[in-house]
């Protein structure tokens, strides 16, 4: 592949239904509104990869489609086998599904996920449907706040639950909250994920590198003119401002919190 590889849109969806939870309801898109998104995707040329499948073609140089997309969704809500999945079958879409392996139906004590969350049966119809599953920790903490050894469980429990209950170890995580630090990529990649997303509202890049690639939020408010700004990776600055006037505050209170963590030499 010559020359420097185009950015990519990444995806990022949280929730899809009609009536999600008042937690849930902002990072939510109705089956209506993502059965648009995917047709505007369609019809704009666009050919939806893995995670792995983009990391995989930037590490090796191999090319990508003329138009690359990433489909994303975090935390594994029940919405994206009822809703989702019908979908991106119709339109022969692969997606990648990042779950929270805590959270899962099954798994999770009442009260404590956001929402109605997937089983792992269904997490299984979705990957033998081709979405890649990959981890988003186990409990879904801001892992740059946790200790060393709260991390180190995060990470792999995360791991060893989806490769048990899928037979197969996942090889793509995406950071709680899109919150990472050096500390915390280096412990997603000793636990063995080849690759990690973030957020930043950006295009992703290949210079970001397979830990820090970066996603587009599609929310509940995202209507059509915005989301086809968003795909074709115009007005991003004007679109997230808010969000990262949100970022460069709670920056200032990771950085505060890592100080303390130093002095305290804190490793819960």
């Amino acid at each position: 592949m010559s020359g420097t590889p185009r950015p990519v849109p990444i995806l990022m969806y949280h929730a899809i239904g009609r009536c999600p939870s008042p937690a849930a309801r902002r990072l939510s898109v109705s089956p209506e509104a993502f059965a648009e998104q995917l047709d505007m995707l369609d019809d704009g040329g666009f050919t939806p990869l893995t995670t792995t499948e983009l990391a995989h073609a930037w590490r090796s140089g191999d090319a990508l489609p003329r138009r690359p997309v990433l489909i994303t969704f975090d935390d594994g809500y029940e919405g994206v086998h009822r809703h989702a999945l019908p979908l991106l079958t119709a339109h022969g879409f692969a997606a990648t599904l990042f779950v929270s392996t805590g959270w899962l139906r099954g798994e999770c004590p009442a009260g404590d996920a956001p929402d109605t969350m997937l089983d792992w049966g269904q997490v299984r119809d979705l990957a033998a449907a081709g979405t890649e599953i990959g981890g988003h920790s186990h409990s879904h903490p801001h892992l740059d706040r946790v200790g060393d050894r709260r991390l180190r469980f995060e990470t792999l429990r995360c791991k060893e639950i989806i490769a048990a209950e899928l037979g197969l170890p996942p090889a793509s995580f995406a950071y709680p909250y899109g919150h990472s630090s050096r500390r915390v990529r280096r412990a997603v990649r000793a636990a063995g994920f080849a690759q990690s997303l973030a957020v930043g509202n950006a295009l992703a890049m290949r210079r970001q590198g397979p830990y820090a690639l970066e996603r587009l939020t599609v929310r509940r408010s995202t209507g059509r003119e915005e989301f086809g700004r968003l795909i074709e990776g115009r007005g991003l600055l004007r679109a997230f401002a808010g969000d990262r006037a949100l970022t460069k505050g709670y920056a200032v209170v990771r950085r505060a919190s890592q100080a303390r963590r130093k002095v305290t030499g804190s490793r819960v």
